[in-house]
């Protein structure tokens, strides 16, 4: 039982928290029982340790049983051995630290993708996990993460995922112009979500052709270069008095509206 909050091995994991220690070693944060129950369902082969207090593993026994079929030791800890690991307040008694597995841009147009999200400058962690959380629930191939796009193993964005982040590739590090190549090289369209672009709905019908959507920063939106590269940019219709939508809203619209025509066709295929 691990019982000292202050001792190396939980001043490790702490670490974790702070980008420069995830760069260092590799690895990772996750907290609280959903991230835990993902992570073992979908890559158990990443997980390095796993700590969790008696209680809560008592209380979430499917966890307990998925992490001894993938043949890996809990660590029992103290609420305040695992108070003192997280990011959150309370991590709900259960932490794991597992190695980051990113996928290279090769890889991704490798596949043949229909549907990817492409986020430029991306910089708030709650906004791009839920962008990877809707492009996992759309069905997308891939997101891939340019620029200065926050770190997708930030605890935030693990946390806004909700395990998606385990569910489909996520390729981290490239640049734009070289992501807008291989994708024309693949016969995927780059479409840019702007303020400033076409109506979107006069160019629905086409979302059923492979594509891309780039997003870009929240407050900035994409820069001028970053237009220049895309085949199309296209705007939201506000019907209302909104100002303008939350780029992880306007985003999930765009990737379901893509999905929904793309899933139209192959029916009818």
């Amino acid at each position: 039982m691990l019982e000292n909050p202050r001792s190396p091995r939980v001043r490790a994991v702490a670490k974790l928290t702070k980008r420069s220690a995830r760069q260092e070693t590799g690895l990772f944060l996750l907290e609280g029982p959903q991230a835990a129950r993902e992570v073992l369902a979908y890559r158990p082969d990443t997980v390095i340790d796993l700590y969790a207090t008696p209680t809560a593993l008592e209380k979430h026994a499917e966890i307990r049983d998925a992490a001894r079929d993938a043949g890996i030791d809990v660590t029992f800890a103290t609420e305040a051995v695992l108070d003192a690991m997280a990011d959150t307040v309370t991590p709900q008694g259960i932490v794991a630290v597992a190695r980051q597995t990113p996928t290279s841009m090769r890889d991704v147009f490798a596949a043949g993708p229909r549907l990817i999200a492409i986020c430029e400058e991306v910089r708030d962690p709650g906004n791009l996990g839920t962008i990877i959380r809707a492009a996992d629930a759309v069905g997308a191939d891939a997101v891939i993460l340019t620029g200065r796009t926050v770190d997708p193993y930030n605890p935030k964005v693990v946390r806004a995922s909700t395990g998606s982040l385990f569910h489909l590739p996520v390729a981290v590090g490239v640049e734009l112009a070289s992501t807008v190549e291989r994708a024309r090289a693949a016969g995927v369209r780059v479409v840019a979500a702007d303020v400033g672009g076409e109506d979107f709905l006069a160019h629905r019908p086409s979302l059923s052709e492979p594509t891309a959507w780039l997003f870009g920063n929240e407050a900035r939106g994409l820069e001028a270069k970053a237009l220049a590269l895309a085949d199309l940019s296209v705007r939201l219709p506000i019907y209302g008095a909104a100002e303008s939508l939350n780029l992880a809203t306007a985003a999930s619209v765009c990737l379901y509206e893509t999905a929904f025509a793309q899933r139209a066709v192959l029916s009818q295929s």
